[in-house]
């Protein structure tokens, strides 16, 4: 049957335009991801760059398969001996690229020290090699060295095949004028002028327009506001009622407010944060705004603005609650390299100092508990009473690298920055 066919089968013509389609478009992305610093946009490239990978390789075995059933169309009679040696070994390399290449980037993903999980165009669950994510760090770091190597030689192994398959094509088709084309474009003549051959071209063009054109999607806005914080006392002073005005006679005061005893007036009262309370962050990188949110936190607080020197405030984080709206990243986030959420699973803010600054208006002087380092931390924030009600919101920054969030490659500020926001809104009651 090989050698009486003339052209390779439908089957093995759609695997071949679809994975060449592929591996033109991962070449552009990878240039894409080694241009300028990294940031949320190149986070983004880099993941579809391994579902695409991911796609080849298994397109590859799939192909691989085919042709160990279906065997190719024979050589074209009077073919040049040493033509036919290069085409096998061009082919032969091709399969080498196409399997290797996604293998090798398997590797490096699976030994990276950031354990950011792989889900093929961001809806399907792919693993790591299994055992070499739990090596330790010497032979982990090997393994990382043999897949980037791999990896890099392999990529310019891909150009030097890309140019001698392109070569070989144009010159049976424009110089040799023979049927060589025809087996992977059915019904093509020979010839410059075949329709096919620059359906071909324009083909090539249009994915490689494709590759620079394409932008992700960069989730950055933060998730919705945590459903239940614990139960956390937020002191909400407790005040006196509202003058009388000709908007608010006194009798509209609240009987509740009317009543409170004078001691309410001069010592801390504990108050509990309720449902749709917030405590967010905003990190800059590569210039671009990535916020997120504590799911999973709590707050003690004792406060009064009338006895200052009493009051007091602890907040609990939970940091492995963390997250920004993006799955692939927030699995980072609890690693070594960022939270160590294994060694430091909680952060605690503590502050027994209090400042009024102006009208609702207060700094909480405190210390932050992050990563196992303790930093002093000065917190503003607005505070208002409605009777058994109070609101409060709060923004402040601090140093991210001073609490040691970002090892290795992340601890350098050029690409994220030194300087993180750290915000909270809430609604409290008296308990």
């Amino acid at each position: 049957m090989a050698a009486s066919r003339t052209r390779y089968t439908t089957v093995a013509i759609v695997i071949h335009w679809l994975i060449a389609a592929a591996i033109i478009f991962q070449i552009i992305l990878g240039w894409r991801m080694g241009d300028g610093p990294k940031g949320p946009t190149t986070y983004a490239l880099f993941q579809l760059h391994k579902s695409i990978g991911i796609t080849i390789l298994l397109l590859s075995l799939l192909r691989l398969a085919w042709r160990l059933f279906n065997k190719p169309p024979a050589a074209l009679e009077g073919q040049p001996k040493w033509e036919q040696a290069a085409s096998k070994l061009v082919h032969i390399g091709f399969y080498v690229i196409m399997i290797g290449l996604p293998l090798t980037g398997w590797i490096l993903v699976s030994t990276s020290r950031v354990p950011i999980p792989t889900l093929l165009f961001g809806a399907i669950p792919w693993p790591h090699i299994p055992g070499l994510p739990e090596l330790a760090a010497a032979p982990k770091h090997v393994w990382h060295e043999i897949g980037e190597i791999g990896h890099g030689v392999l990529v310019k192994l891909t150009y030097l095949l890309l140019v001698l398959h392109l070569g070989a094509v144009a010159k049976h088709q424009i110089l040799d004028k023979d049927e060589v084309f025809g087996n992977m474009a059915p019904g093509a003549k020979p010839g410059i002028k075949e329709p096919r051959a620059w359906l071909a071209a324009a083909g090539l063009i249009a994915v490689i327009a494709a590759g620079y054109l394409y932008m992700p999607a960069v989730k950055a806005a933060a998730p919705t506001a945590p459903a239940t914080p614990e139960p956390a006392p937020v002191e909400a002073p407790a005040a006196s009622p509202p003058a009388a005005t000709a908007e608010t006679p006194t009798a509209a005061a609240p009987a509740a407010a009317e009543a409170a005893p004078e001691a309410a007036l001069k010592d801390p009262v504990a108050w509990t944060v309720q449902k749709g309370a917030s405590l967010g962050f905003t990190a800059t990188w590569s210039g671009s705004a990535i916020e997120g949110q504590f799911k999973t936190w709590k707050a003690d607080i004792l406060f009064s603005p009338q006895a200052l020197d009493r009051s007091k405030v602890t907040v609990t984080i939970d940091m492995a609650s963390a997250a920004t709206g993006d799955a692939q990243r927030d699995e980072s986030l609890p690693s070594g390299d960022f939270f160590d959420t294994a060694a430091h699973p909680k952060a605690v803010f503590a502050a027994s100092k209090f400042r009024k600054t102006g009208e609702n208006k207060y700094v909480a002087d405190g210390t932050l508990d992050l990563r196992g380092v303790k930093k002093p931390l000065s917190l503003p924030f607005t505070l208002k009473i409605d009777g058994d009600t109070a609101t409060a919101r709060g923004v402040t920054t601090l140093d991210r690298t001073t609490f040691g969030v970002g090892q290795g490659e992340w601890a350098s500020t050029d690409e994220i920055a030194a300087k993180v926001t750290v915000s909270f809104a809430l609604t409290a009651k008296t308990k």
